[in-house]
């Protein structure tokens, strides 16, 4: 006999059943229990439940809170506990980053729960990295806004008039609903926005009294059919000029950050470089470019752009950034580096997202063709119009810059390799020695690597070989502490079905933002490889801290006051151990 079984034989609660796609009943979706009554079988939560299935929330991660208890206990009861199935975080930072992580791998977003004001402040900066980084994460704030209805203490506390006020700057929608039916319908439209170019976080406000009251008898919901919105293509007629553009360049390059959403995207960038002959640079927002193609001038972009006619710009965080150097001194300047005449184009759906308030938009960049469409969507058409436009005289051109970029790009390559032998034997270990002792590990395995690479100056991509969309997820987008383990995990959770081997290089310091993470690797028995990158310090601040000393000609003696991490030393092995995962080191 079940729980609900028991206590409507014992008690005798309302009974009922759910519909999905059904019509709208026209009696009151919720009944006022009998002031006697202590239990019911059917309540609001159970209703959302059934919707949050239906829109295929594979799981949702969150720390617990009284906030959703009724959304809670329907998850594990009514539903199951399957699809969504409950991954339990002990921070509501850490559930945030790990939804982010799993979208990247996924393409799709899974849930997060957030009690309250407290709990969304926590996750508040997880937010702003998901939104900064175009990733859907689908959230869900629990809050009791009837006043009359909410317990004395901290339930006043945890409440608030406009949950969502506190993250509206940095995320992409959010709505209150009032009804169950309210609930449903923007509940489908969250995920549907969230999965429009450019995506973003989306949040709902679950009341908790809508959770909790029981349901009428007859009550049956209707859950609106979920329809996707297909990418935006640019115009046509802009992107027959984007190919005539690139066709007669004689020294175009291509940069890309954030353009490859699936392996689409990778296999349409191949094909649109081999067609031109063209370099590729790929910033790293997403796993754009393979590494070793002979196009990929990566290694080094700064020249490669710095030589260009034409640049086309795919989906970048920051064009003016990528044409221009910036100098932080006292007096701080800038300059171009492009070449006198080149002409630079961009296609992306950056323009179509930006907000005011939070600054991560960068600087104008002075183009000579913006044309608004995704990225990813938008080249097949470019691909096919490059194609028209090549003739055999043309094509010879082609393939002789073609050769030059190969040999090019073997150059840099040899050039890393002999930069990573230097300092092989010193201790500690060099980065470039730790990511290829990685590699020889893994190379023959099925691998993804889930962390960001500038702790470790980019020897990964410069040494291994990347080639599939999965095998690298980009940064964090806002550059907030405390992403990597949490979303490093959240993309393993993706890679698990899939039998990969999930690796990071986890920096030290992050760790110890979010070290209840490796519990819940633990606890759900989720397989990440993570490599710890410690260098006892935070060490970019450090740097910083010397940048200052020396500008104002003090010295860098006590530059490690306030961001060192030692006296006394981490030892993370035994954090590891004891949060029930296996460790050895250090090393």
């Amino acid at each position: 006999m079940n729980r609900r079984r028991f206590l409507k034989d014992t008690a005798g609660a309302l009974a009922g059943g759910a519909a999905l796609g059904g019509p709208v009943s026209a009696q009151p979706p919720v009944q006022q229990p009998d002031a006697e009554s202590l239990t019911t079988d059917r309540c609001g939560a159970d209703c959302m439940v059934d919707v949050i299935k239906a829109i295929g929330l594979e799981y949702i991660c969150a720390n617990p809170g009284s906030s959703f208890r009724g959304l809670h206990e329907a998850i594990v009861n009514y539903g199951g506990n399957t699809k969504p199935e409950l991954i339990t975080c002990c921070h509501e930072e850490s559930s945030v980053a790990m939804a982010h992580g799993f979208a990247k791998i996924d393409g799709k977003p899974i849930g997060v729960m957030a009690h309250g004001t407290v709990g969304l402040q926590h996750a508040a900066m997880a937010i702003y990295n998901a939104y900064c980084d175009r990733v859907p994460v689908y959230i869900i704030v629990g809050n009791t806004l009837d006043a009359t209805e909410r317990r004395p203490g901290v339930e006043w506390a945890h409440s608030v008039q406009d949950a969502s006020s506190l993250v509206r700057d940095f995320s992409k929608w959010d709505d209150t609903p009032v009804s169950l039916d309210h609930f449903a319908e923007s509940a489908v439209r969250a995920y549907k926005i969230a999965m429009t170019a450019p995506m973003g976080p989306v949040l709902l406000v679950a009341d908790s009294d809508l959770q909790e009251r029981p349901l009428a008898a007859d009550f049956k919901l209707r859950i609106p059919k979920l329809t996707l919105s297909a990418p935006p293509q640019g115009d046509s007629a802009a992107i027959t000029d984007v190919a005539r553009m690139l066709v007669a360049a004689e020294n175009p390059v291509i940069v890309a950050d954030r353009c490859a959403r699936t392996p689409a995207g990778l296999t349409s960038l191949v094909e649109l470089a081999e067609t031109l002959q063209a370099a590729v640079v790929d910033q790293g927002g997403r796993m754009n470019f393979p590494s070793r193609h002979p196009l990929n001038q990566s290694s080094s972009s700064r020249a490669a752009i710095g030589a260009a006619d034409v640049i086309l710009g795919l989906e970048l965080t920051d064009f003016w950034g990528t044409v221009n150097t910036f100098r932080d001194q006292l007096q701080r300047s800038s300059r171009s580096v492009l070449k006198s005449g080149a002409k630079t184009i961009a296609i992306s759906t950056r323009d179509l997202g930006i907000k005011a308030n939070y600054q991560e938009f960068q600087r104008y960049p002075e183009l000579d063709l913006a044309v608004t469409g995704d990225a990813e969507a938008t080249l097949p058409s470019l691909v096919e119009a490059v194609k028209r436009l090549v003739t055999a005289d043309r094509r010879r051109a082609l393939d002789a810059r073609g050769k030059k970029l190969a040999d090019a790009s073997r150059a840099s390559l040899e050039r890393s390799r002999a930069d990573a032998a230097y300092a092989w034997d010193a201790s500690p270990v060099t980065t470039a020695r730790l990511s290829m002792e990685m590699w020889e590990a893994i190379k023959n395995e099925d691998w993804s690597l889930v962390s960001y690479l500038n702790p470790v100056s980019g020897w990964p991509m410069r040494l291994w070989t990347f080639d599939k969309h999965y095998q690298f997820i980009g940064g964090s987008g806002g550059a907030g502490v405390g992403y990597g383990a949490p979303a490093s995990l959240g993309a393993a959770l993706a890679n698990k079905p899939h039998g990969r081997l999930t690796v990071t290089i986890q920096p030290d310091g992050d760790l110890m933002y979010a070290p209840g993470i490796l519990w819940t690797a633990a606890h759900h028995h989720i397989p990440l490889l993570s490599v710890m990158h410690n260098n006892r310090g935070y060490h970019q601040e450090l740097m910083h801290l010397q940048r200052m000393a020396n500008r104002h000609n003090r010295g860098v003696d006590r530059a490690h006051i306030g961001t060192t991490i030692d006296n006394p030393n981490i030892d993370y092995a035994k954090v590891a151990q004891g949060m029930g995962v296996y460790a050895e080191g250090p090393i």
